[in-house]
């Protein structure tokens, strides 16, 4: 009997294995190619995304960071300001190399990785899951469908992927471009031309054309079909040869209805899916992972009551809908029509306004999410705090590399210590925080924060901590 079954071997999949080995799970990932693609299909995490592998300390190897500010796009509109007081603004990681740090790090910590065993079915029973992979039959306590926006776990599982279908035709690929093309997003009355170009190899092309889906969405892309429609939206001929890595896809967006069927629960492209602006769709999987992985483990261990599960979609889904709905408004604005240009003039100066900006960013970044963890107050990702304790100075990203929850006492309240009892480990110290203590998941965000009383406290550890939490020693843990 397996613990944790996962279907889908892709960054999702792996970050997903490797949080569950963190807590002493060993899941087993089950994925249909018997080797890595090496393609990327998206190579930008956010902050949101950056802060949360800071805590795990996987930051430095997934990519590259870059702090401060950074120029980005709303719509392919170049106007918006990346920061973050903590954490990273950008972190540049292909997507293949992402799933290899995390694939590297889960079979370090004893997950284990088939690769040829395509999930084809499953039946769920009142205490596991039997799963039909590689054409053998294998029994699960719990799988996770991680496979993908035709997920076979989704399917098989009965729930509904709901939303709108195609309306836009997009192509992707990576060619030797003829000389004079010049590199850039290009939008013109025929729709959306995007280059990224590398004059000593294979440039990325990308075009979006607006008349309608594709016929046949699985039908093999041409390289004479990518030259075609960039040149018909250029307006002029594209010269392009030596094509690679072509792709095809649309505009659907589409949610899972629920996140979780029982034993079965649903993570990244298998529970949303959507057009590509903004680079969001990498980061919400990622950061369904990171919120699933330790409540997964708590109620495999038995730390967590079954019904913990049920704030995985509780808090995941909203997040999605909100995703599909920015990317919907950004999809609407990129229309090609030369009547839409007013509007898009008008936006690109609402969005120099600094409220504005920092709206369109904080939802963009996912520095915005906040959870409803039933407490006023809370549900915020902690911040990396300074804290200086009698051993030294510690930093709260640090604490959390070990996936634990932690309660911080910054103001000596042993009243609140001692309602926190031997459940959690308790970090006492002083830190720049507007508030006087918080109780950490760990996941990072915030389950509890003073001035919330001591009954609400007791009430947060009981919901997320049944049981004790295992801590390493630590003179730092009281």
């Amino acid at each position: 009997m397996i613990d944790v079954a996962i279907a889908g071997g892709g960054p999702v999949g792996m970050l997903l294995a490797a949080e569950l080995a963190l807590q002493g799970v060993r899941p087993v990932v089950f994925e249909k190619l018997a080797a890595p693609t090496g393609e990327s299909k998206a190579g930008t995490l956010h902050t949101r995304v950056g802060q949360l592998l800071d805590r795990r300390g996987l930051l430095d190897q997934a990519g590259r960071a870059t702090y401060g500010t950074v120029g980005f796009h709303f719509s392919g509109m170049f106007g918006l300001r990346l920061s973050a007081a903590d954490g990273p603004a950008i972190v540049g990681s292909p997507q293949a190399w992402a799933e290899r740090v995390f694939a590297e790090r889960a079979v370090s910590l004893g997950a284990r990785i088939r690769r040829g065993h395509e999930i084809t079915g499953l039946v769920q029973h009142a205490g596991h899951v039997t799963l039909t992979a590689g054409g053998h039959q294998v029994d699960a306590r719990y799988v996770v469908g991680a496979d993908g926006a035709r997920s076979a776990v989704r399917r098989a599982a009965g729930i509904d992927f709901q939303g709108t279908g195609a309306r836009v035709a997009a192509l992707m690929g990576e060619v030797r471009l003829g000389p004079g093309v010049p590199g850039g997003w290009h939008r013109t009355p025929r729709g959306w031309l995007m280059i990224w170009p590398d004059p000593h190899g294979h440039s990325r092309v990308t075009t979006y054309d607006f008349r309608g889906p594709h016929p046949d969405r699985e039908a093999p892309v041409t390289l004479d079909e990518l030259r075609q429609a960039a040149s018909r939206i250029a307006g002029r001929p594209i010269e392009m040869s030596d094509a690679r890595s072509l792709s095809r896809y649309g505009d659907a967006a589409l949610q899972a209805a629920s996140y979780r069927d029982r034993r079965v629960l649903l993570a990244g492209d298998a529970a949303h899916v959507h057009f590509p602006w903004g680079g969001q769709g990498l980061n919400t999987s990622l950061e369904d992972a990171m919120n699933l992985g330790w409540k997964l483990a708590a109620v495999v261990h038995g730390h967590a009551p079954e019904h913990t599960l049920d704030s995985y979609h509780a808090e995941r889904h909203p997040v999605a809908a909100r995703v599909l709905w920015n990317v919907r408004a950004q999809n609407a604005l990129a229309h090609p029509d030369p009547a839409l240009d007013p509007l898009r003039e008008l936006f690109a100066e609402l969005m120099e306004l600094e409220p504005v900006n920092d709206y369109l960013t904080g939802m963009i970044s996912g520095q915005d999410i906040r959870y409803d963890v039933g407490v006023d107050g809370a549900g915020w990702l902690a911040p990396d705090l300074r804290i200086k304790t009698g051993d030294g100075e510690v930093g709260l990203a640090g604490l959390l590399r070990q996936g634990r929850a932690c309660f911080v006492d910054l103001a000596g309240r042993d009243d609140l210590v001692e309602v926190v009892g031997e459940r959690v480990p308790v970090v006492r110290g002083v830190a720049e925080s507007e508030h006087e203590a918080l109780l950490v998941r760990p996941d990072g965000y915030v389950a509890w924060a003073a001035p919330s009383t001591a009954r609400e406290l007791d009430a947060a550890i009981d919901r997320w901590f049944v049981a004790p939490q295992s801590s390493r020693p630590s003179s730092l843990l009281r």
